[in-house]
């Protein structure tokens, strides 16, 4: 681990050293026109000709500093994710984060050849730092004759979820700061159009598997029927990428875009005894569409960005977490939060089967339906200072049938797969909002530091009589919970430095 932080700290600063040095050359070429180290005018400011080709690079990057106050441990993930609200919860969290950037281009016959690399450090200062964890590179691509390859932004985001706020645990279909792994091409137009068709690595949440049994397989919910964040995900083996189509117009007067995609949705078994008995895969979708004005009649610089997405069993398209490279590239992205012997949950999911053939009840995959608003008005007071207020709005509902399943998963209903029934009053339906207000004082035009307030709010779902038991599973005392809404407000402090931006 040691070794491999110190190979981190020296990649590092080799390219601070490169980047020292392209100053220092730069200087030098124009004392002494000859000097080997020039100005490149092909690509805009900062781009310097590298010694003995014909290749034009710009080094760039930036530093940031956060503290935040009920983030409940991470920025990586919602607050209301498995908040337990109690004194082992950290409601404080710090977090540094540091990257270097890497802008290399070249002229062919073909149009001009991009590759770009951001690389750096990303830590939370909760005791969970390691070697590991806190090396991070968010974008390597290459771009070339309309074409995109690599980690690079999805063709399907369009909503900016960082320039009018810092809470990234609000839904939303923006994985702008992680990066997705895509192969697109773009057809540019007049009058700014685009359009483009890009392939791109599964956005997946979940698909659960409600058993064979009532109450048998349930995950990591408590066999007494109260659900836990998580749930025991059976999607089958990533095969078959997503495929987008985008269309987008870019003017003076803003942005406006229209997109899809394609999504395949797949259970791995309904039971481990019958290793070829599976649900049939299912094919999900999303739709999207999203605009941005400028506003310079209220405000030189100000602008109203809105979006809206719906998925039918590609719910990660209308919602992500922060965190995004997990095993089997899912996202459990279900919420769970604890207030005294309160509590509130929702369960995420792209899909819900169960059942099995020999049982004749198994079902076929039940798509998750999602949908999700996103909003911000960005007002700039003058140059130096700008406020923000933003809001999000997402429903989440089952079909009859995947209700059923999950209810009788959990304690509260019968029968398993296609003759699962729920007893009255379980209702897996739920939503969630959020509205925050930033305000960043830009001291020099790269360099900013900004304070943030937000509330946000889980509309949880029900269980019969309003209430759930919880047995003993080392996390919260056993015994009677009234099922209730539930929030969490938020406060983040942020220092940000950008160098070469």
């Amino acid at each position: 681990m040691k070794i491999a932080a110190t190979n981190v700290l020296l990649g590092i600063a080799a390219f601070l050293i490169l980047t020292i040095g392209l100053q220092a050359a730069d200087r030098a070429a124009k004392a002494e026109p000859g000097g080997s180290v020039k100005i490149c005018n092909l690509f805009g400011a900062g781009f310097y000709t590298i010694p003995g080709s014909d290749i034009c690079l710009k080094m760039g990057g930036w530093v940031r500093f956060e503290a935040g106050e009920g983030y409940n441990g991470s920025f990586l993930f919602s607050p209301l994710t498995n908040n337990l609200q109690d004194r082992s919860t950290n409601e404080m969290v710090w977090r540094g984060r540091g990257y270097i950037t890497a802008d290399a281009r070249q002229l062919s016959d073909y149009g001009t050849i991009r590759s770009y690399i951001a690389v750096g450090l990303m830590t939370n200062s909760v005791g969970l730092d390691t070697a590991a964890n806190t090396f991070s590179s968010n974008r390597a691509f290459i771009q070339w004759a309309g074409f995109t390859a690599g980690l690079a932004r999805s063709f399907f985001d369009f909503y900016g979820l960082s320039t009018p706020q810092y809470s990234g645990g609000a839904p939303n279909s923006n994985l702008g700061d992680n990066g997705w792994w895509v192969l697109a091409y773009t057809a540019l137009f007049e009058r700014g159009l685009s359009a483009t068709i890009s392939t791109e690595v599964a956005r997946r949440t979940s698909v659960f598997n409600a058993g064979t049994a009532a109450g048998a397989l349930v995950g990591t919910f408590s066999p007494a029927g109260l659900p836990s964040t998580t749930i025991a995900n059976s999607y089958g083996g990533l095969e078959v990428p997503d495929f987008i189509v985008r269309l987008r117009a870019d003017e003076a007067w803003g942005s406006v875009q229209i997109m899809g995609a394609l999504h395949d949705v797949s259970g791995s078994y309904y039971s481990a005894s019958i290793a070829n008995a599976h649900p049939a895969d299912a094919l999900g979708f999303a739709l999207g569409a999203g605009i941005k004005l400028n506003s310079p009649l209220i405000g030189d610089g100000d602008y109203l960005q809105a979006q809206f997405t719906y998925g039918h069993g590609a719910s990660r398209y209308a919602y992500t977490q922060t965190a995004y490279r997990y095993a089997n590239f899912v996202d459990t992205g279900s919420y769970g939060v604890y207030d005294g012997n309160n509590v509130g949950f929702g369960i995420l999911t792209d899909g819900v089967y169960g059942g099995s053939l020999a049982g004749v009840n198994a079902s076929n995959l039940e798509l998750t339906n999602l949908w999700v608003v996103n909003a911000g008005y960005e007002h700039f007071w003058n140059p130096e200072w700008r406020t923000s207020l933003w809001g999000t709005y997402q429903n989440v509902t089952y079909s009859q049938a995947a209700n059923a399943m999950l209810c009788s998963a959990i304690g509260a209903g019968a029968g398993v797969g296609t003759i699962a029934v729920a007893t009255p009053g379980c209702d897996m339906n739920w939503s969630f909002w959020a509205l925050g207000s930033r305000t960043q004082w830009n001291v020099t035009p790269d360099f900013y530091v900004g304070l943030e307030a937000a509330f946000m709010n889980l509309n949880s779902a029900h269980m019969p009589n309003g209430t759930a038991v919880l047995v003993a599973d080392g996390t919260k005392p056993p015994g009677s919970y009234r099922i209730s809404d539930e929030g969490a407000w938020l406060v983040r402090f942020r220092v940000h430095k950008d160098f070469h931006p």
